[in-house]
């Protein structure tokens, strides 16, 4: 898939597994579908949502090969974020060969780097692809944050696809935007709660963890914002807000799992370890989330 994104609702697509922490193909599919039947403008496989940091590079370049085949026609950016350059370059080739629209890369992670040396790597891995790079800020996640200058830098010398802003740090935005406006290229939030707003700054769309849950939701805010119906999208905000008090009371990525398997889809076994008193946490999410929803009349997936 050639197709390059540029704007909308982009899924970060949940990764269902088994107890051995095999992929279910069926679940999978069930859940690609789910987002095809909404609208979904493209998919992000194996991102933070995806919690790619469980797979080993052979399980992702297999992984990316089965999500572009069950998305047909939906694009498909492939995160390839690894603390290894070398294995980041090599999974940016797999992207390309199995056909992505372009491929995420966050800074490495555990040690700190120079933001020279950010760019360095990030200018590496661009460089074993053709395909456009996504620059992918999340620094709670990595410890390093993405500094204007670099991602400025990295626009005048490689293929660059946008950068999605994820994390605390909201108001890094307004900057991301404003440097995007000057050097073309988009900016996707993480902040999916806070659509409205990051739309009305300027942003593209959302690379949306919550859209696995809640794609006709989002979609629909979407659709009201770009017709100028400012009354639907304040109700549908209010419902996404909702949606958000409730599976915040799990750490991430815990509250996608509930919210997936709250709407009748598969999520699959926990990745990680989980307690007991988690788990209890996790059980009453369920069971209000899927209250919420059958209260909307939000039906189960099919």
């Amino acid at each position: 898939m050639s197709a390059k994104i540029t704007r909308g609702l982009v899924a970060a697509l949940w990764i269902p597994t088994d107890a051995a922490g095999g992929v279910l193909d069926a679940a999978l599919r069930r859940q690609i579908d789910f987002l095809k039947a909404h609208r979904a403008d493209a998919i992000l496989a194996l991102g933070s949502t995806g919690e790619f940091v469980h797979f080993s590079e052979l399980e992702r370049a297999r992984l990316l090969e089965r999500v572009v085949e069950l998305a047909g026609s939906i694009p498909v950016m492939a995160n390839v974020s690894d603390v290894s350059p070398r294995v980041a370059c090599r999974l940016a080739k797999v992207a390309e060969t199995t056909g992505c629209a372009g491929i995420a890369v966050l800074p490495p992670w555990y040690f700190a780097v120079e933001q020279a040396d950010l760019l360095a790597f990030f200018l590496q891995v661009a460089d074993a692809t053709s395909l456009p790079t996504l620059l992918y800020n999340f620094p709670e996640r990595t410890g390093n944050r993405l500094a204007l200058e670099t991602i400025a830098a990295f626009t005048d010398r490689a293929r660059m696809a946008g950068v999605k802003q994820s994390g605390a740090e909201f108001g890094y935005h307004r900057e991301l935007i404003a440097l995007g406006r000057a050097r073309n290229f988009p900016v996707f939030t993480g902040a999916d709660l806070r659509l409205p707003e990051t739309l009305g700054l300027g942003c593209a769309g959302t690379i949306s963890g919550l859209a696995n849950l809640t794609p006709d939701l989002l979609r629909g805010l979407f659709d009201a914002h770009a017709a100028g119906n400012e009354a639907e999208v304040a109700a549908l905000a209010v419902r996404i807000k909702r949606v958000g008090e409730i599976i915040c009371r799990l750490p991430f990525p815990l509250d996608v799992s509930a919210g997936v398997l709250a709407r009748g889809l598969e999520p699959g076994v926990h990745k990680s370890i989980v307690s007991v008193s988690t788990q209890a946490r996790y059980d009453a999410v369920v069971a209000d989330i899927r209250a919420q929803f059958a209260e909307w009349e939000l039906a189960p997936a099919a």
